[in-house]
């Protein structure tokens, strides 16, 4: 879990580009099309490793990532947090790498490496100049054969993440507020509702045993998709990936969790106090359409989402701060990190208000739902949509600028969405969003099948 997971709360964030371009069909007006058409090669292992390469020669770097299919929603009762656990685990040495070493290797290198945790996956990533494309390559396979999974270890990195906790959660005004608070609102199964950061009860009595086990049940080849970017030679680089990658034992891929839900017919309501916040706050939470499997309807929601929240001219900027001034901060974003399209059924769209002491929650909600069913009502102006699409378009062009950014955009939409190709037709089918598909959009944000969460400020602060 990575600062992203924790602090990034919007959809798509800005980024701008000209205003007011008429878009047909993925196409601007001036002619330029938005698909990004960098060529994706792919073949599979015997062990079941799926491979995508996506050269690009302009620069010499090249990005190599692994993203395996295990992420917070995968873990079972009992092991929260270890998700998590395991990825810091992941960096502590493995077969032939001793602790501290990896890091060291990539930098030497001149590259930079990271990895985080997402609700439906967990990566691991690194930059560096093309003649050290072999490096990573091997330093990525030695690990997915043989981490180094010892006491010492895994207790060191329980009271590593222990302290992230206490950092990032405990210690922090709306810590937690509402990525890990609101799901035991919004839905019902274990998988949706957990706390994925982990119980310290959990993280404590994880042994050696349940981390080979979590390692052997979800860190399969089979079970992941190494994808390599930038500057190479495709058969060059199959030849390498099947070097180091080949010897790496086959296991067959767990199944996959059961993380979709019916919608709900109810609306639901909850509080949490926080000592530590200065002010009140309020998170709205909607089901939307399933981003893989209904993933037209589902870009309705995306642009709706940017219609309502992003910059200055949004209808909850004007209408919470400058309007009525009911709120002092407001966002709303698709998915609990904000990561549109890294997130499988169920998920939410979530609008959150930060108010003053002397605002009704009640106020703020009949405002937000108010600037809802007027989209639902009247729709949205041509441009209107044109702006936000412009936003959303930009900034998507601009995660896949560098090949780094393009790269992971390719390993993740391999891994959820089935097809890497995805990530570089993103801003053209952002572009062909009709007004009819924002309008039907709102119409799903019902207040009778919300889910509320205040957050009510008791410190000394807020009184």
């Amino acid at each position: 879990m990575t600062a992203r997971a924790a602090g990034r709360r919007r959809a798509v964030p800005g980024g701008g580009v000209s205003q007011g371009a008429v878009r047909v069909g993925g196409v601007t007006a001036a002619g330029a099309d938005l698909t990004l058409r960098h060529p994706v090669e792919r073949f599979t292992l015997d062990n079941g490793l799926r491979v995508v390469l996506a050269p690009d020669r302009s620069v010499p770097v090249v990005a190599v990532s692994v993203f395996y299919d295990v992420g917070m929603r995968s873990e079972p009762p009992g092991r929260t947090g270890f998700a998590h656990l395991f990825e810091h685990m992941m960096f502590q040495g493995s077969a032939h790498v001793p602790k501290m070493e990896h890091a060291r290797l990539v930098q030497a290198a001149g590259g930079t490496f990271n990895g985080s945790t997402h609700q439906d996956y967990t990566n691991y990533f690194q930059a560096l100049p093309a003649e050290a494309l072999e490096r990573a390559v091997f330093l990525e396979a030695d690990r997915m054969a043989a981490p180094a999974i010892t006491e010492e270890n895994l207790r060191n990195q329980i009271d590593v993440v222990k302290e992230e906790i206490r950092v990032n959660v405990l210690n922090r005004p709306y810590g937690a507020f509402p990525w890990l608070q609101l799901p035991p609102i919004a839905f019902e199964s274990f998988a949706n509702t957990h706390d994925g950061y982990g119980s310290f009860v959990d993280l404590e009595s994880s042994t050696v045993d349940d981390a080979a086990d979590f390692f052997s049940r979800y860190y399969a080849p089979a079970n992941a998709v190494l994808c390599i970017g930038g500057d190479l030679d495709v058969a060059e680089t199959e030849r390498l990936v099947r070097r180091w990658f080949d010897p790496v034992p086959f296991r067959p891929a767990p199944p996959a969790p059961v993380v979709g839900e019916p919608s709900p017919t109810t609306a639901r309501r909850g509080v949490v106090e926080d000592p530590l916040a200065p002010a009140p706050a309020v998170a709205i939470g909607w089901r939307v359409p399933d981003p893989v499997g209904d993933l037209d309807t589902y870009l309705g929601t995306v642009v709706l989402t940017e219609l309502l929240s992003e910059g200055d001219a949004s209808r909850l900027e004007r209408r919470l701060l400058h309007t009525d001034r009911l709120a002092v901060a407001q966002s709303s974003y698709l998915g609990l990190f904000g990561d549109p399209f890294d997130v499988r059924d169920a998920t939410l769209l979530v609008s959150q208000v930060h108010h003053p002491a002397d605002v009704p929650v009640d106020r703020v909600l009949d405002a937000v739902h108010e600037e809802i069913d007027k989209v639902a009502t009247d729709g949205v102006p041509a441009e209107e949509l044109a702006r936000v699409t412009a936003r959303t378009e930009a900034q998507l062009l601009q995660q896949a600028d560098s090949v780094l950014g393009r790269t992971l955009g390719f390993a993740s939409a391999e891994l959820v969405h089935g097809r890497a190709e995805l990530a570089g037709e993103l801003a053209a089918r952002l572009a062909a969003v009709t007004p009819d598909q924002v309008q039907a959009a709102a119409r799903g944000l019902s207040p009778d099948t919300a889910a509320v969460l205040e957050l009510r400020a008791t410190g000394g602060a807020a009184r």
